[in-house]
């Protein structure tokens, strides 16, 4: 009995660690534009940081949900002694900015450069930022600061909650366009900055975007694009999008083009009666293909 006793604690025990490693993991992410990283020994082993400039921000792309968590060290180079204090300033989707501010920080005891020559690094200071679904490009520069400050990026994901969704009709009524995927086909709408979608709602509620560049037959390798959201007239994200050529999804009619992989990215409508406008914002690229959608759920307010 006492060995029967034993042998379910001992797997009990087993069936929570397995439970602990099967969780969400973070992962550590370099910022598209980065040039070397300075290495940060902490507890015997190497950590890359990424020094920011108040110039040229550093840009992490990364597909939502999830949270983003910045950990941040300021540079006490040799002979500096003392505490300091510095702003990190940063924009979600081309969004306002944003601006997170350390406290007064020392010398740290537990963390040194491997190039002893830069001096010490401070304290860890980090925050965190929670990114829905979609893609997201989130720009970072070095704000009010007499040091420099360098970032470690750790990204943990976010199980996303499964939503039924349908598409809506935009008002301006672009030309259509479907394409054939999963054997089945979809209505898409193709728009360009002269002729952006345009979608009126009744929030609170959530608009799917889904997005393709649309290539020639013979091109090759990647479109980047942007597209500009605006709510009631007024600026309020810009998504940097890239693809390629889609393996899966054709057009029905036309056969000199070939549609672009997915994009997606997801708006938040306020509550009330609001306009939105999606606009490319790239004059010389091609057309781009668009799908709205809205939960299921949402239905009834849209009218």
């Amino acid at each position: 009995m006492k060995i029967l006793h034993l042998l379910f604690i001992g797997l009990l025990v087993l069936c929570q660690s397995v439970s602990a490693q099967s969780g969400p993991k973070h992962r550590y992410l370099k910022p598209s534009n980065s040039k070397n990283p300075v290495s940060v020994i902490i507890d015997g082993k190497s950590k890359d940081y990424y020094f920011l400039s108040p110039k040229e921000a550093s840009l992490i792309r990364i597909n939502g949900p999830g949270k983003l968590r910045l950990l941040t060290r300021g540079q006490f180079v040799p002979g500096q002694s003392g505490k300091m204090k510095y702003e990190i300033i940063y924009s979600i989707d081309g969004g306002a900015a944003k601006t997170f501010r350390s406290g007064d920080v020392v010398r740290s005891i537990n963390a040194t450069y491997i190039n002893g020559t830069m001096g010490v690094p401070a304290q860890l200071e980090d925050f965190e930022i929670l990114l829905g679904p979609g893609q997201h490009t989130i720009e970072f520069r070095l704000g009010k600061s007499k040091s420099r400050v360098a970032i470690r990026y750790a990204f943990t994901p976010v199980k996303n909650r499964k939503k039924e969704w349908i598409a809506v009709h935009p008002l301006n009524s672009p030309e259509t366009v479907e394409l054939s995927t999963k054997e089945s086909l979809v209505t898409y709408y193709r728009f360009t900055p002269e002729k952006p979608l345009k979608i009126d709602l009744n929030g609170p509620t959530e608009l799917q975007v889904l997005t393709r560049a649309e290539f020639q037959y013979k091109m090759r390798g990647t479109i980047h694009y942007r597209i500009q959201v605006r709510l009631d007239g007024k600026v309020i994200n810009s998504y940097q999008l890239s693809s390629k050529r889609s393996e899966t999804a054709a057009y029905k009619n036309e056969k000199s083009l070939v549609p672009g992989k997915g994009n997606e990215f997801v708006i938040v409508v306020p509550r009330g009666r609001h306009s939105i406008e999606l606009i490319p914002m790239d004059k010389d690229k091609s057309t781009i293909l668009g799908r709205v959608m809205i939960p299921v759920k949402d239905v009834r307010i849209r009218k």
